[in-house]
């Protein structure tokens, strides 16, 4: 979409996600992630919301669930996790401080679904689950690895976690 001031970048991914309330959602997303609405507009027919977002340095797309424009037919029946019964996806995020970052999600509404700890790759991180069923990574690089000692401390975890068994 070539939108002046909300348009994506060549060559970066830009995520849609589709929402049962994309003005519920927008609202969310710039409470808990800190989002910037960059452009909203009606669906075709007025059905709906679409709205472009910067999270970070990253657009992402957010769109109401509209049965009637995204049919089987037209647009392959794009649905939100509410009505598929679970996320088909995960949206990482890496910030400055996870710990603010998660606290900041959770008390504007999202639910903890991973808590925030140290990983054996060398990142302090956790996930949240949005009120609208999408699930969000959110990490701060503590170290930065080679392969192979992610590797290795991925073999060490395993062994700890049989001797725990």
């Amino acid at each position: 979409m070539a939108i002046q001031g909300a348009m994506p970048e060549k060559g970066r991914l830009t995520p849609h996600l589709i929402v049962r309330n994309a003005a519920l959602a927008a609202d969310f997303y710039r409470r808990a992630l800190g989002a910037e609405e960059l452009y909203s507009s009606p669906l075709p027919g007025g059905i709906g919301l679409h709205v472009h977002l910067k999270i970070g340095d990253t657009m992402v797309m957010v769109m109401d669930e509209t049965p009637e424009n995204f049919s089987e037919e037209n647009f392959g029946g794009l649905r939100s996790p509410q009505s598929l019964g679970g996320a088909s996806s995960l949206v990482e995020i890496v910030v400055d401080d996870v710990d603010a970052a998660f606290r900041r999600a959770v008390d504007a509404g999202a639910t903890p679904t991973l808590p925030v700890g140290d990983a054996f790759w060398g990142d302090r991180y956790g996930w949240i689950t949005d009120p609208f069923g999408h699930i969000w990574a959110l990490a701060t690089i503590r170290e930065v690895l080679t392969p192979a000692q992610v590797e290795e401390r991925m073999m060490a975890m395993m062994a700890a976690a049989q001797r725990e068994e």
